[in-house]
């Protein structure tokens, strides 16, 4: 899934090898996939060549893994929140996650679905990232 758009997105085709009609939602996957598969670059270097207003969510099948990132700035808006029977839901709409939604400010992640639950963000290992992963326990 890829909501927004691209200010480089020429620039990012020509530099993984895509055809003029890939789409931002083409290159979001290639990218990733290359990045993947090449030592000793983390897919989610990616996200710092991404110049725009986007959100996006990856599913890895080789892993079972959910990559998920938004612009910097936040301009397009991402929700999450786990369901009651425990799968993770997205939307770009904060009143479609009732009962099971999360949100993130700079330093912090809010549960309204359980306050008692513990959330610690786990800062990213890499420097020239930003962001954090949540641990829900």
């Amino acid at each position: 899934m890829f909501e927004g758009a691209l200010d480089n997105l020429g620039s990012l085709k020509q530099q993984y090898g895509l055809g003029k009609s890939a789409t931002e939602v083409v290159l979001v996957i290639e990218a990733y996939k290359a990045l993947r598969d090449r030592a000793p670059y983390p897919p989610s270097h990616m996200v710092a060549h991404l110049n725009g207003s986007f959100s996006f969510i990856v599913f890895d099948n080789s892993t079972s893994t959910l990559f998920v990132a938004s612009d910097q700035v936040g301009k397009v808006p991402l929700y999450w929140g786990i369901t009651a029977d425990g799968h993770v839901a997205f939307a770009d709409n904060v009143d479609l996650l009732k009962g099971c939604f999360f949100s993130t400010a700079v330093g912090e992640l809010m549960s309204y679905e359980n306050p008692k639950n513990k959330i610690t963000a786990v800062p990213a290992e890499d420097e020239e990232m930003w962001g954090a992963t949540y641990k829900v326990t």
